[in-house]
């Protein structure tokens, strides 16, 4: 395609939203994903799946700390159970680990999926009570191979749902009775009813259905509102609906293709946080977006709800 009709159809797509995201960081990110806010820290975590790292940025004085783990990295959160200690839990491709900040030090605490090479974990959060939810992918992205897990508060990791192209996207209802599902490969957000006194899942029914919508359904956020804020990727856009009824209520543009998740943070928990990627992007296509792989903000004056940390039960890992 001729550079200036491509950069044409950029514009007018731009101009069909009313709003649009403004960069915040450019991390050079090649699939970032999996945004968590830190209130206590005032730091977004993120990861960079295929770079193979994690990150924490104080949005304020624009510090990045990137840390590498030399695996694919899936999703990230802030580990609660010793309050003395800073640690995560993160999702890779070997399972769930803990990595200390500090010491350097990956513990592996289950790998629910080691007869599976050619899987690994995707988008992961943790509900109220600090279960650590994450789902897994086949690398490749030809078969359904996937599957969702939890790893518990006691930590024991157990499977919650099979059959799964992408695992991506995860939120609850504000009174905790729904969570909400996205497989991106099966285009689709699933609510199942949810009881978070066990963390047990039940009747699936599909409310939103993304085949007529521009891109796949990837990272999920839900506003206090009750609303859902949706990353289309290679969609160019973040999406508000309502799950109770599937509607679309509204776009936020992002000039990146592939905006991967989003989060709300910010003092006031009002600004979306939003990470995109660059892989699979063309150098011609890069020169349409140049700030593929960052992280973007927009603030839509509605308030977010919190993230949540893994809390273990026990300080025994």
């Amino acid at each position: 395609m001729d550079q200036m009709v491509a950069q044409s159809q950029v514009r007018d797509r731009a101009r069909t939203f009313a709003h649009e995201a403004e960069l915040l960081f450019d991390a050079k990110m090649i699939l970032g994903e999996g945004p968590y806010w830190h209130a206590e820290q005032r730091k977004l975590y993120y990861v960079d799946i295929a770079g193979e790292s994690f990150g924490r940025f104080n949005p304020v004085t624009m510090h990045n700390e990137q840390i590498t783990l030399g695996k694919t990295v899936g999703a990230v959160v802030f580990d609660d159970s010793d309050s003395n200690s800073d640690a995560v839990i993160v999702s890779t491709r070997d399972g769930f680990e803990r990595y200390d900040i500090v010491t350097g030090t990956l513990t592996s605490l289950a790998d629910p999926e080691a007869e599976l090479p050619g899987n690994r974990f995707n988008d992961g959060k943790c509900d109220s009570k600090g279960r650590f939810f994450a789902g897994t992918m086949q690398h490749a992205e030809v078969d359904v191979t996937g599957s969702l897990y939890v790893l518990d508060t006691d930590g024991q990791c157990r499977k919650l749902v099979d059959d799964v192209g992408v695992s991506n996207g995860i939120a609850w209802s504000l009174d905790e009775k729904q969570m909400y599902y996205i497989d991106s490969m099966k285009q689709t957000v699933t609510a199942f009813d949810y009881d978070v006194a066990s963390g047990e899942l039940s009747n699936p029914r599909v409310i939103i259905d993304f085949h007529t919508e521009d891109g796949f359904p990837d990272g999920m956020t839900i506003d206090s509102e009750g609303m859902l804020w949706i990353a289309h990727w290679d969609g160019w856009q973040v999406s508000r609906w309502d799950p109770r009824t599937g509607s679309k209520l509204g776009a936020v543009y992002v000039p990146v293709a592939k905006a991967s998740s989003c989060v709300f943070g910010g003092d006031d928990l009002m600004t979306l946080y939003i990470t995109t990627a660059s892989i699979h992007t063309s150098p011609s296509a890069h020169t349409l977006q140049p700030h593929a792989g960052g992280i973007f903000t927009y603030r839509p004056g509605i308030k977010g709800t919190p993230t949540y940390p893994y809390r273990k039960t026990s300080n025994h890992l």
